[in-house]
């Protein structure tokens, strides 16, 4: 019951502001209200204020004790939803697959897979040497056990 009153007033705030999405969203044992959100241009404090006011100013802590935690994803979490990886577009991603790990630019996103581009040094097909190749995958969401945002300092 106390659930479904919180999830109606997520999705409420969620419509009211289409550029916010959900990430993840839990209701413990003890009514603690666990909220991670991201937006297509970045998650801002007063993003999380306007969700974490949208549900505790409509829930009485008279008839229900709660506690509310509202936060961003963070920029070493996972990515998870497709939205994400629009939002990273030209940026260096390490995504592993069932069989393989790369690291390289986001350059396309579609509503199924994602492209990934690299460079490497390979030896020259004659004579002695290396010469720079640009290599590049298209990789399925479906087959993306694990992607994060590369952060170069």
């Amino acid at each position: 019951m106390f659930k479904n009153t919180v999830t109606e007033l997520l999705e409420a705030a969620l419509i009211e502001r289409p550029d916010l999405f959900l990430i993840d969203f839990s209701v413990q044992g003890d009514n603690q209200i666990k909220v991670t959100i991201d937006g297509d241009k970045g998650v801002l404090v007063e993003d999380c204020m306007f969700i974490s006011r949208a549900i505790e100013h409509n829930l009485d802590r008279e008839e229900q004790d709660f506690s509310l935690e509202v936060m961003s994803a963070g920029a070493t979490s996972p990515l998870v939803h497709k939205r994400q990886y629009k939002k990273n577009l030209n940026r260096v991603l390490d995504v592993k697959t069932a069989s393989d790990t790369m690291e390289g630019t986001l350059t396309e996103v579609t509503d199924s897979n994602i492209k990934l581009e690299w460079k490497v040094r390979e030896p020259k097909p004659v004579g002695k040497g290396k010469v720079t190749v640009k290599k590049q995958a298209d990789i399925a969401y479906e087959n993306i056990v694990e992607a994060k945002v590369m952060i170069k300092f």
